[in-house]
């Protein structure tokens, strides 16, 4: 029994000297190649400094301006139709044409309802006579006081019903209800029309009128008479001048903004019913703002920041400094991994800004930036606080305070 207890302690013990000498043997292995793995890491080259472009704060005088989107509309237009049926006989006009008020446009077949008005305007013309003989005869009481009567009512009746049929002969004429430019028009002679249908629009397009719709906390900011501009993508680099002409009395209960009408003159016919167009609106006097490129602002949820150019000694020393007066440790400007970054190197601190209201490819700061300051403008996405940078200024993100469409 004790030969039996004692050959079973030996295959334990054996057992356990082999998990020791595998687990040993791994450990090994794993510090082999952790001492490789930090051997190639010290070995690598640190990632070259950031390229990124930048620019320096300055201050510029801006014009307070109310900027909107608003629809051209001309100052009259109507899509012309006719309200009665027939088949057209003549087209006065082509697409595009200059009309003038009253011009008849189109004619539909009315044959049958001249041929009517005038047998009407004979009888009118017969009635006329009788009623002329009626009052002779009456003066000298040749007839009764009721023939007379009797004549002038007829000669009404008639010249009523001349009237009503001069009135169904014009209806078979379409005319322009003022002068303006014709659109494009498909009815041919021969063309049977129904009431109602569409037939050309006519377009008085000088001057012209917009429509845009401005916030109610704006409304003390604008009044009639004062002057707008406006841009189209259609005409890039010209601007129309006109004048706010009207303001709506109501404000939308909805979106709570305002209607608003602007008349600008367009002798070119440049403008037509229906564009887009940028509306800008002087108010207020200058005022002088510290601006940058928009591209340099990058936005959080936390606040906006700009990524600020520093030598790596000016920014150890202005952290230093902040620290003391809070009296705070100082943090460490230079990142956790590669070797130290030389006192002359540049390098980005990034700073909370507060912003106001931009102006083309431009943005307003009100804090956190000092004249002056050199400033990323693009890049800032491969950066972080107290990375080292590489100047490359070749090309320049967009800092145009009315910026034009780079493609024609």
């Amino acid at each position: 029994m004790a030969t039996a207890e004692k050959k079973k302690w030996s295959t334990t013990k054996k057992m356990v000297v082999m998990i020791l000498s595998v687990l040993l043997l791994i450990a090994v292995i794993a510090g082999i190649k952790v001492m490789l793995v930090m051997k190639m890491i010290a070995g690598m080259k640190p990632p070259p400094p950031a390229v990124v472009s930048t620019a320096k704060a300055a201050f510029q005088d801006w014009q307070p301006q109310l900027r909107a989107v608003g629809n051209v509309r001309a100052a009259r237009g109507a899509d012309l139709a006719l309200d009665v049926s027939g088949l057209v006989t003549k087209v006065n006009l082509q697409s595009g044409d200059e009309v003038r008020e009253g011009q008849v446009l189109l004619q539909l077949r009315d044959s049958e309802d001249v041929a009517q008005l005038h047998q009407l305007e004979a009888a009118a013309a017969l009635a006329q006579v009788t009623f002329g003989r009626a009052q002779q005869q009456l003066a000298v009481q040749a007839i009764s006081k009721a023939d007379y009567d009797q004549a002038a009512a007829d000669l009404k009746a008639k010249q009523a019903a001349v009237a009503q049929q001069q009135v169904n002969v014009q209806r078979k004429q379409l005319r322009a209800p003022f002068a303006g430019r014709a659109g494009i028009i498909t009815v041919t002679p021969g063309t049977y029309l129904n009431s109602g249908t569409a037939i050309v629009t006519v377009q008085q397009i000088d001057p012209v009128f917009v429509d845009f719709h401005l916030p109610q906390k704006d409304l003390a900011n604008v009044k009639v008479g004062q002057k707008v501009v406006l841009e189209l993508d259609a005409f890039a680099g010209k601007a129309f001048e006109g004048e706010l002409s009207a303001i709506n009395p109501k404000v939308d209960s909805d979106t709570r903004n305002v209607m608003v009408e602007a008349k600008v003159a367009n002798p070119d016919k440049l403008l037509t019913p229906g564009m887009f167009a940028d509306v800008a609106i002087d108010v207020g006097t200058k005022a002088r703002y510290l601006t940058l490129p928009q591209t340099a602002v990058v936005y959080n949820p936390y606040g906006e920041t700009v990524y600020v150019v520093k030598k790596k000694a000016d920014l150890d020393k202005a952290q230093a400094d902040e620290a003391k007066k809070n009296g705070a440790k100082p943090a460490a400007a230079t990142p956790a991994a590669g070797p130290p970054i030389a006192a002359d190197a540049l390098v980005v601190a990034q700073t909370f800004v507060t912003t106001d209201g931009t102006r083309g490819d431009q943005i307003s700061i009100t804090k956190g930036l000092d004249e002056g300051a050199e400033v990323v403008t693009s890049g800032q996405i491969k950066l972080k606080n107290g990375a080292p940078v590489t100047i490359d200024n070749s090309v320049q993100p967009a800092d145009s305070a009315s910026p034009k469409p780079q493609e024609h």
